[in-house]
């Protein structure tokens, strides 16, 4: 796992340090590593010697660091100049600039090849303007140092103007901002530089599923495996206003690597299913031996639906096995049958893309204990507190889906995953990532609401790093998902699946 840590956790985490009088000790710890990462990047450009980096340097410690990155980089013969977006520059960093050769100017000059962005750091609160003197040439890279400035470190929200990366190089742990939200589209490729900060941490504000861990959920069967153990998806989907959903469903959940899928649905349904994937067991209605279930993409909201939806809450509930609730299902669902569902010992998530989070936590928030309150604007402002307020309230697995998706668990355990982008934002996508979805709880099979939490955000990263090699060709319809998926899961396992 990837842990991430509120900006203010870091904080407090420096503090037994800095009473160790090793202020000094971490901050040039933090710009030797910053200056490695520019230096990789201008090696990338094809030059390091006699090229220019540029700084933009605040007045705080987020400025030290530059101005020490500054100094690292004038003995490797870059061309080293800070622009200081405020009349005090801290001292000791400046002083090392100046040491080293380097200069300070009043912009930054136009053969500029990277520009370091240390204006604001960890601390900062507040919407943001971006100075005059924060003007970056075209063709330059922006390099953040530990946060973007603009960037809430402990959020992700963006107030006012914000700098965007190419890269942020962050110090002593990842911050919660760099994952969320518009603090993720501005961090660009997050790069960790350590400084000794692990013993005094704590439990992380979120967690990532690394790919390391995504291939333990959907790695190739071991040598005894057989269908029942490679996991049996049973799937509630489509409709005759809504066919295709169920397709897409079934070929994602198919290409995860299951080793059955059942589904329910009317007679034309299964029809286009069984074109699509001969190899699903199709049938009128729920039933027969199953691992997990999804239920809702394209069900409908009629009384055909509702039934449908009722057959799998109570087949689920007697057998406690794990339900995916998505599309249709959120709109149909009622507390008491999640509570059903619950206490049956079955783990209950629910995939709801923001509009559906609001309208979910309106519809069943109330009566589940949920003060909404200024829920819907700590959605914008803190989503990690407000989804896990949600998920506590009604005991369930939350995948609140967006650029940044959050799992969090009915703990309060969250993990975020930001594979997927903005490629991901057409019709049926959010199908092809149910049947993902339910495709990991049924290879998981037993486990913690925790532990399907880990599942699931396997199951987000598979689904978004298919939509962003799929996007690499141009644009494309959720069809191609499936078949995108399976070659994620190939490359990633190697010789492994072939062997």
């Amino acid at each position: 796992m990837l842990p991430a840590y509120t900006g203010t956790a870091v904080r407090a985490a420096e503090h037994p340090l800095l009473a160790q009088g090793q202020g000094g000790a971490l901050m040039r710890q933090a710009a030797w590593g910053l200056s490695q990462h520019v230096i990789g990047l201008l090696r990338e450009r094809g030059q390091v010697s006699g090229a220019t980096v540029a700084a933009l340097v605040g007045p705080g410690n987020n400025g030290g660091d530059a101005l020490w990155a500054l100094s690292f980089l004038r003995r490797r013969g870059v061309r080293a100049v800070a622009v200081p977006v405020a009349e005090r520059l801290h001292d000791a960093g400046h002083a090392a600039l100046l040491a080293a050769g380097g200069q300070v100017v009043g912009q930054v000059p136009a053969d500029t090849a990277v520009v370091i962005d240390g204006i604001l750091g960890t601390g900062a609160r507040g919407p943001f303007q971006r100075p005059a003197q924060a003007q970056v040439p075209d063709g330059a890279a922006v390099v953040a140092c530990d946060v973007p400035s603009g960037v809430d470190a402990d959020t992700g929200t963006v107030l006012g103007d914000v700098i965007p990366a190419d890269v942020t190089v962050t110090f002593g742990a990842v911050k919660t901002g760099l994952l969320l939200g518009a603090g993720a589209q501005a961090a660009g490729q997050v790069e960790l530089v350590e400084i000794g900060l692990d013993p005094y941490l704590g439990t992380p504000d979120l967690q990532s599923v690394t790919a390391a861990e995504m291939l333990e959920v959907f790695g190739p069967p071991r040598w005894d495996d057989h269908k029942y153990t490679r996991g049996v998806l049973s799937v509630a989907a489509g409709s005759e206003q809504y066919p295709g959903a169920a397709v897409l469903v079934c070929r994602a959940a198919l290409s995860a690597g299951l080793g059955m899928v059942r589904l329910a649905a009317p007679p034309t349904v299964r029809t286009l299913v069984l074109t699509a994937a001969p190899e699903v067991v199709a049938q009128s209605e729920v039933g027969g031996r199953t691992s997990a279930w999804v239920c809702g993409p394209g069900l409908g909201e009629d009384q055909d639906a509702q039934d449908r939806l009722a057959a799998v809450v109570d087949r689920a509930a007697q057998d406690g096995q794990p339900v995916v609730l998505d599309a249709s299902a959120l709109a149909l669902v009622t507390l008491a049958q999640v509570r059903r569902l619950r206490a049956g010992g079955s783990a209950v998530v629910m995939t709801p893309h923001r509009g559906e989070l609001v309208q979910l936590a309106q519809r069943l928030g109330p009566e589940a204990g949920l003060e909404l309150g200024e829920w819907g604007d700590r959605l914008d402002t803190d989503p990690v507190s407000a989804v896990r307020e949600l998920a506590a309230a009604l005991d369930v697995v939350l995948v609140a889906k967006g650029p940044s998706t959050l799992v969090v668990s009915p703990e309060g355990e969250a993990l975020v995953q930001t594979e997927g982008g903005p490629e991901l934002a057409t019709g049926g996508t959010g199908d092809c990532l149910a049947g993902v979805t339910g495709a990991a709880l049924a290879r998981a099979q037993t486990g913690s609401p925790r532990e399907m939490a880990v599942a699931v955000a396997a199951a987000v990263r598979l689904h978004g790093t298919a939509g962003a090699q799929a996007a690499q060709d141009g644009p494309f319809g959720a069809s191609v998902l499936p078949d995108q998926i399976r070659s994620v899961i190939a490359t990633a396992a190697g010789s492994r699946w072939r062997r």
